[in-house]
């Protein structure tokens, strides 16, 4: 995997996650980008961004939860919005393949990571996304045109 580590400073989810608060707390997070819409909030598991600003001194909401469809300029957004955020970052979706994809995608760009490695490591480590040919392929897509 030529050097490519999972990313230290930045934590997914893997499942719903039933107390914000307790969560960011055991991440010792210091920010928190919330990939979900307030429609999440109303809905069996979910969760709001009010209660994702309570957790954290530092967050930020970039709507990216499904039926939207994860596009380079969507990408382009999540990224910006992570280089804004103080570390260790919490990046959340409805239950972590969203999330899980981002996470590798940023940390791959920042370390010039190949596609294949970041792939390879993101499979070793079982992150979400690797279940999802389409989210695969976003985070292939994003290492070809957002690196360099």
């Amino acid at each position: 995997m030529h050097g490519f580590e999972t990313p230290a400073d930045l934590a997914y989810n893997r499942a719903p996650i039933a107390d914000p608060a307790a969560f960011a707390r055991d991440a010792e997070a210091a920010s928190w980008l919330y990939l979900c819409g307030e429609e999440f909030a109303s809905m069996d598991n979910g969760m709001s961004y009010d209660s994702v600003r309570a957790a954290v001194p530092a967050s930020a909401n970039v709507v990216s939860d499904p039926p939207r469809e994860m596009t380079m300029d969507l990408a382009r957004r999540q990224i910006a919005a992570l280089d804004e955020l103080p570390r260790p970052t919490l990046v959340t979706c409805r239950s972590g393949p969203r999330s899980s994809a981002l996470v590798y995608l940023y940390a791959g760009m920042r370390s010039r990571a190949s596609a294949d490695d970041v792939l390879a490591r993101a499979e070793a480590d079982g992150a979400p996304f690797t279940q999802s040919d389409e989210l695969k392929d976003w985070v292939r897509q994003g290492l070809g045109e957002l690196s360099g």
